[in-house]
This record gives structure tokens, C-alpha cells and sequence, in this order.
């Protein structure tokens, strides 16, 4: 299989559609699957106020996902439901960036995963927020408020690890060093987010990273942590190549509709 055959198959399915759908459906399974990720926290935080955080994290997530998979059904224009989206697709079909799909680790890895991509999601969303598209407009000015908090949370919590304890420390350290390379994807457009962007549909991710840098530059400083160089971006994710946690995370998010299909609460 070539490395362009999983973008080029969505672009089959997506045909007739609206050119928006690949990169609505992107933020869905974005959203779905670093929600299902914190989910696996419940009842396992170090303490129960980061406990029921983690949880609410997760289903602010949850609820950004359904109105991206409602929206995506509506573009596709082929009846199908968010629940068909959500769970009755393989994990080459979906578009979400490595990052979020990596196991949750100890909690510093937990925390460093949540900052990255809280970083770049409460910029993406302040541009989608004064974008073209009055309904992607509307989910993120709604999911900005909690895209808000949850930058706030996840940078305090780098600042608490770093400047911590000598373990705390540790833990951070090694952390950054796993999940740092999966931080470029975020920001390197594929083939179908550059054509939006050239549309001026979707934010430019180029005018985008400023404030990004400036917020990581900030939060290191503050955790009296160096930052480290930009390595290579690990790419793959969005445009459906996966590592290998996705599938056994697909298998436990999609059992119950996949034993029981058509299956309604």
C-alpha cells in the first residue's frame, strides 16, 4: 500500500461532497479519540480532583466530536449518522493526528500529550471561530470557552511537574522526550487542509504558530524547563498511515455497535 493510498481512498468516498468534509471529519476523530484517551483515566487519577478533571476534559472532547460527526454527516450527503462515523469506519479510515491516539503513560506523559494539543487546538479554534464556515464557526466559539480552561490546566500542570520534585522532574523529562515528535503533525497541512487554506476555508497553520510558540516558550520557561529542538514531525496520522495503538483503541470504543449493529439506546 503507498503512503498516499489512505488520503486518496477518503477523497474517493468524500466525492460529491462538500470540499469541507475530509477536514470536519478530521477534527471529529481528533476530538472522539484523545476523549476516549482521557476516559481511561476515570477512577485511576492521582487524586480525585485531577481525577474528575481528566473526566470532564474528556467529555467536553466528547461533545465537541458529536457536533463535528453531525456536521460531517451533513456534508458527506449520504445518510449516514454521526454513530456511523464514529463507529463503523476502520482505523485507516480515520484522520486524527498520531499525537492523540499515543497510550496515556504515567500522568506526566498524560499531561505533556494534553498540552500540545491543547496548545494548538485553542489557536486552531480562534481561527475557525472567525472563519468563513457559519457552522464550523459556531462549534468553535462553543468549544473555545473549554479549549480555554483546558490550556490553562494542562500548562499549569507542566509548570507543576517541571519545577517540582526531582521525580516529578523525571517524569516530565523523559515524557517530553517521547511525545515531542508527534507535536509537528499538528501543524504540518496535508494535502487536503493546504487546498482549504488556499480557499481561506480553514486557518493557516503558518499564522497560527506564533502564538503557539510563544505559549510553549512561556510554560517551559515557567516549568524551568529547556525547550527542546524541533525534531523531524512524525507524520502519518491524518492522513490515515497509524501506529499500532489506534487499532486496539478502536476495538474497545467500537465493540458494543459492532456486536450489535443498528443497535439504539
Amino acid at each position: 500500500m503507498s503512503a498516499t493510498q489512505p488520503e486518496q481512498s477518503t477523497a474517493t468516498a468524500a466525492q460529491g461532497a462538500s470540499p469541507l468534509f475530509p477536514f470536519v471529519l478530521q477534527l471529529a476523530d481528533t476530538s472522539l479519540i484523545l476523549a476516549h484517551r482521557l476516559s481511561e483515566w476515570c477512577g485511576h487519577g492521582p487524586v480525585l480532583e485531577q481525577d474528575l478533571a481528566l473526566a470532564n476534559i474528556s467529555l467536553d472532547l466528547l461533545g465537541e466530536a458529536r457536533s463535528y460527526y453531525q456536521y460531517a454527516a451533513e456534508l458527506e450527503g449520504k445518510g449516514r449518522t454521526e454513530d456511523d462515523l464514529a463507529y463503523l469506519r476502520s482505523a485507516v479510515e480515520y484522520r486524527n493526528p498520531l499525537l492523540v491516539e499515543q497510550p496515556n503513560g504515567d500522568f506526566a506523559h498524560t499531561i505533556v500529550r494534553q498540552f500540545l494539543f491543547d496548545n494548538f487546538h485553542y489557536q486552531l479554534l480562534k481561527g475557525l471561530k472567525d472563519g468563513p464556515d457559519a457552522r464550523l464557526a459556531s462549534i468553535a466559539e462553543k468549544s473555545l470557552k473549554e479549549a480555554a480552561y483546558h490550556l490553562k490546566w494542562s500548562s499549569e500542570w507542566i509548570i507543576r511537574l517541571g519545577d517540582g520534585t526531582d521525580e516529578s522532574r523525571k517524569r516530565l523529562d523523559k515524557a517530553i522526550a517521547t511525545l515531542w515528535r508527534f507535536a509537528g503533525e499538528l501543524t504540518t497541512p496535508t494535502a487536503t487542509e493546504s487546498q482549504l487554506q488556499e480557499l481561506g476555508l480553514v486557518p493557516d497553520y503558518v499564522a497560527l504558530w506564533p502564538a503557539i510558540q510563544a505559549h510553549t516558550a512561556h510554560v517551559l520557561a515557567e516549568a524551568t524547563v529547556p525547550e527542546p529542538p524541533a525534531p523531524v514531525a512524525q507524520l502519518g496520522g491524518k492522513t490515515g498511515r497509524h501506529s499500532e495503538h489506534l487499532g486496539y483503541l478502536l476495538a474497545e470504543l467500537q465493540y458494543l455497535q459492532r456486536t450489535y449493529p443498528g443497535l439504539t439506546w
